[in-house]
């Protein structure tokens, strides 16, 4: 696809006539061709969108569980190969591609035209994710806001601190808990439930029975979906060169000036050391469970956000000669590097909560959605100017979900105009696009805004980007490159942008070290859909998430891939 032209490499355009043909007129009622294809006004645009994309929730609210969980530093063992052999290479073949091709998804796998599939999945993949990570960004803008409305209602005082309220019930109880204070102390044999955990089940979910009890609409959660949404649509809705992409550089730098303010102000409060040896301590057995290699893997594969074609219609934007393999190896760098930063910001906070109760640091650490809307709520409350730094740290998750929210809309709306023909192209199809995209997935989320909304969100979170789906999409990927297309033909094709051969690594890796990985590590927790949505593992079992072998048990198994 290259060809020697002066003293560089230059790509060779298949449709380019040769010099001797003459320039033929365009024939009456003949199709004008396509725009040509934006790009970057500045490339850290493009670092900023990928920052913002890749650095998610996952990386304040599953990397640390996980570390802790899993050995402590020893962790970053596995972690850190799963990079390496899976993660690094798959970042860099999908940006690299979308770079090469100047297409979205669906139109970049024309480079395997018997594969065009895999667009057509990773499209659908990006569709999912864009349904319901949403959510995510609703709920927190409805702690912020109880946050502020409470603190100007009550003169300082959290909504979630005390029971009391309406929502509450007469278990309600705002001592010390112990280990009921745990998200799963509905499941305990505890009398008391916490203020925190009936603020989130009672007042934000209204949460039913189960899924075959919806209720009605959340009438607040609604308007904080409206809201979201519109903010989402306005950022997306003129391009990559719009006055709204801008916003991608607040949403992208402001989570770690308030993950910075947040570590400086854990790091003073008593047990915050505590909390940290919970979280690095190292314990070098654990290397001999395989649960450990399987959370390492899984987690590298979605933090990177690999396998929803957003980071190929991103890179499709990028001038030719860009550099694609040092941004590559640049943004893998951060994304991991965010995730071990927020673990300290995490465990000095947990670590506090723990000191105030009196107990370790096991019980109150949580991941996920319990992390984020239950246990962190909790321990921001045993702070002095309680709400300014619940304000903190729900704007941040905001930040954190936005711009990959952004993105993630982004990739889609790219994807499918690149494969409208000219003839049907009109001058604001873009703005329609977006438009229909939210107004879709806005329709589809009214389901999970109701009193069983959670239980929705449930299936879309495990069975739509679960680590199988991302694992396979991840495995077809790299073989494809590697043996259909070939390994060293696509790294000629990346040499003749970049102006350099990258590492034989990334062949070795696309040929045999990264499927081998992925198939490896598509052998997880099979789901089990039941009562509760905060329960990550069946009582009584160990070792991480495990299927339910009696059927008469209900339990979910949440392991959240955002």
């Amino acid at each position: 696809m290259c060809q020697e032209e002066g003293a560089g490499l230059v790509a060779e355009d298949p449709l380019r006539l040769p010099p001797s043909a003459p320039a033929l007129p365009p024939s009456p009622g003949a199709t004008t061709s396509p725009p040509p294809r934006e790009t970057w006004a500045r490339q850290m645009d493009f670092i900023m969108s990928c920052v913002g994309f890749a650095v998610g929730l996952g990386n304040v609210w599953r990397f640390p569980y996980l570390c802790y969980r899993n050995g402590g530093g020893v962790f970053l063992i596995p972690y850190l190969l799963m990079a390496v052999l899976g993660g690094v290479p798959i970042f860099f073949l999908e940006i690299s591609l979308g770079q090469f091709m100047k297409a979205g998804s669906l139109s970049a796998w024309n480079i395997a035209p018997l594969f065009k599939g895999l667009g057509l999945a990773s499209l659908l993949i990006v569709f999912y994710c864009n349904t319901y990570y949403v959510l995510v960004l609703s709920w927190a803008l409805f702690y912020l806001g109880s946050a502020v409305a409470g603190a100007v209602a009550s003169g300082g005082d959290l909504p979630w601190a005390t029971c009391g309220h309406s929502w509450n019930s007469p278990a309600c109880h705002d001592g010390p808990l112990g280990n009921s204070s745990h998200s799963n102390s509905s499941q305990s044999d505890a009398p008391f439930r916490s203020p925190v955990l009936e603020f989130w089940e009672n007042r934000v979910l209204g949460l039913s029975g189960g899924l075959e009890e919806p209720g009605r609409l959340r009438g607040d959660l609604v308007l904080c979906l409206v809201v979201c949404w519109a903010l989402v649509y306005f950022c997306v809705w003129k391009g990559i060169r719009s006055a709204g992409k801008q916003v991608v550089y607040v949403t992208a730098l402001l989570p770690y000036v308030v993950l910075l303010a947040l570590l400086v102000r854990g790091a003073m409060l008593p047990g915050a050391a505590t909390g940290v040896r919970f979280y690095l301590q190292p314990d070098w057995a654990q290397l001999a469970r395989p649960q450990v290699w399987i959370d390492a893997g899984t987690q590298i594969f979605f933090s990177y956000a690999i396998g929803l074609g957003a980071l190929t219609a991103l890179g499709s934007y990028n001038r030719f000669h860009n550099d694609c393999y040092r941004d590559s190896l640049l943004l893998a760098v951060i994304n991991s590097g965010t995730s071990f930063f927020a673990g300290f910001v995490v465990f000095c906070v947990l670590g506090f909560m723990a000191h105030e109760q009196g107990t370790d640091v096991g019980p109150v650490a949580d991941s996920g959605p319990g992390l984020a809307f239950i246990a962190y709520p909790r321990a921001v409350a045993l702070m002095p100017v309680a709400p300014l730094w619940a304000a903190l740290f729900f704007i941040m998750l905001l930040m954190l979900g936005l711009d990959s929210q952004f993105v993630g809309v982004e990739g889609f709306v790219t994807g499918i105009l690149d494969v409208v023909p000219p003839a049907y192209q009109f001058r604001f199809q873009r703005e329609v696009m977006v438009l229909l995209c939210c107004l879709v997935c806005f329709c589809i989320d009214l389901s999970m805004v109701t009193e069983g909304g959670m239980y929705v969100f449930q299936l879309f979170d495990y069975y739509s980007a679960s680590g199988t789906t991302l694992l396979w999409q991840a495995f077809w990927e790299s073989v494809i490159i590697a043996w259909v297309y070939g390994a060293d033909r696509f790294l000629d094709d990346v040499s003749c942008m970049i102006g350099y051969r990258p590492s034989r690594w990334m062949k070795w890796c696309w040929m045999v070290l990264t499927p081998l990985v992925c198939l490896r590590w598509r052998r997880l927790t099979q789901p089990v859909f039941g009562l509760h949505h905060l329960e990550y593992k069946v009582r009584g079992a160990s070792g991480g998430p495990s299927p339910v072998e009696d059927g008469n048990t209900k339990a979910v198994i949440l392991e959240s891939i955002m």
